[in-house]
């Protein structure tokens, strides 16, 4: 009786040990470093919301890479340095370098943002136009289960 006791308690622990790794790893997302250079209100608007326009420097180090996102308004983005590797829905996977462009639609899904490189840094300035009451500029996408 004292074994099989031992014994459950080994894979009730085991179990509950999982459980909580796994969903550490689905709601733990990492996101490269994100500076807000400036936030300026406009007269346009998204989604009939009054909007505003945030100029936002991203930094990824060396291998490093963000998790499919979506973002509340179009996103502008120009590299500054390094390489970027960048993917939305429906679209080819692009490779771009310093003084390339790239577009993303209201709410695509970006699906790659990588820095495939082992040893430098890359930086994007991206401009994005969204609604003033957007809680976030960067919306993770929900891992399907």
């Amino acid at each position: 009786m004292k074994k099989s006791n031992i014994n459950f308690t080994i894979l009730i622990f085991t179990i509950f040990h999982f459980t909580v790794h796994a969903q550490k790893k689905f709601t733990e997302v990492k996101m490269p470093s994100v500076n807000i250079i400036s936030a300026v209100d406009v007269e346009e608007k998204i989604d009939g919301q009054p909007a505003r326009v945030s100029t936002v420097e991203l930094i990824l180090q060396p291998k490093e890479e963000s998790q499919p996102h979506r973002h509340p308004g179009p996103v502008y983005g120009y590299v500054l340095e390094g390489i970027y590797k960048f993917k939305i829905e429906g679209h080819p996977e692009r490779t771009l370098r310093p003084g390339d462009t790239f577009y993303e639609p209201l709410m695509a899904l970006h699906e790659v943002g990588t820095n495939p490189s082992n040893n430098s840094i890359t930086r994007v300035l991206a401009v994005v136009v969204h609604p003033r009451n957007a809680k976030r500029l960067v919306i993770p996408e929900s891992p399907v289960e």
